[in-house]
């Protein structure tokens, strides 16, 4: 069986791994980048309808300035940010599943939202709310991740900064089959690879899913 690569930050990649390793799939994490908080301060939560939150990350590294916000009711992309906000004590008043316009196209447009994020973040293209980034975490490139067991493997690309950075460390791409979690994650990992796959929807069940068809199926459909 093909090994599949993890590649995303922990806690997340021990996370997936462990859900690979329910599908059966022989898993390993080789996060690519380590999270960390930024200094940042909340502005007042009087200007804003609620807070979007596209990662656990931001709870998870909010910090004390956090407190200042939970008056505000949280609107989250995937069911692990919005546990993450629950157990900081956030009201919940949308989870999308299928990625942040998918959510924003899914609640009022009139919104005036506070969005809680990393250095590095996606801008959603077609909202109609008004949303106010605010940086309270960043990533950092490991600087010499393992990636011995690279050649043969099916590697997991959660996001379009992991898939330019696997694709600098790299040596053997043809013989590398790459799974991302979305069409920009796909482009952003170029070509040269030994084939290239986008999950159904942006989750891990869907990547996990499309690397479980790969491993018994070349070219799955």
């Amino acid at each position: 069986m093909r090994r599949v690569l993890v590649l995303r930050p922990e806690p997340g990649a021990s996370a997936t791994a462990q859900r690979a390793r329910e599908h059966g799939l022989d898993a390993l994490a080789v996060p690519l980048f380590e999270v960390g908080p930024v200094a940042w301060s909340a502005p007042d939560a009087a200007g804003f309808h609620g807070l979007l939150l596209t990662s656990a990350h931001a709870v998870r590294h909010g910090g004390e300035q956090l407190g200042r916000l939970r008056g505000l009711s949280v609107y989250a992309v995937g069911e692990a940010t919005a546990d993450a906000a629950r157990a900081a004590g956030f009201g919940i008043a949308a989870v999308g599943d299928a990625g942040v316009e998918r959510l924003l196209a899914s609640i009022a447009p009139d919104l005036k939202l506070l969005h809680l994020c990393g250095a590095d973040r996606h801008e959603p293209r077609q909202a109609t709310q008004e949303i106010t980034p605010v940086t309270v975490y960043q990533s950092t490139p490991i600087e010499a991740p393992d990636l011995s067991t690279a050649s043969g493997s099916i590697a997991l690309i959660h996001s379009p900064r992991a898939g330019r950075r696997f694709a600098e460390l790299v040596r053997d791409k043809g013989s590398i089959a790459v799974v991302a979690i979305s069409d920009t994650a796909a482009d952003a990992a170029g070509s040269g690879w030994q084939s290239t796959h986008v999950a159904d929807e942006p989750s891990d069940e869907a990547l996990l899913a499309l690397a479980a068809r790969l491993c018994n199926n070349p070219d799955p459909k």
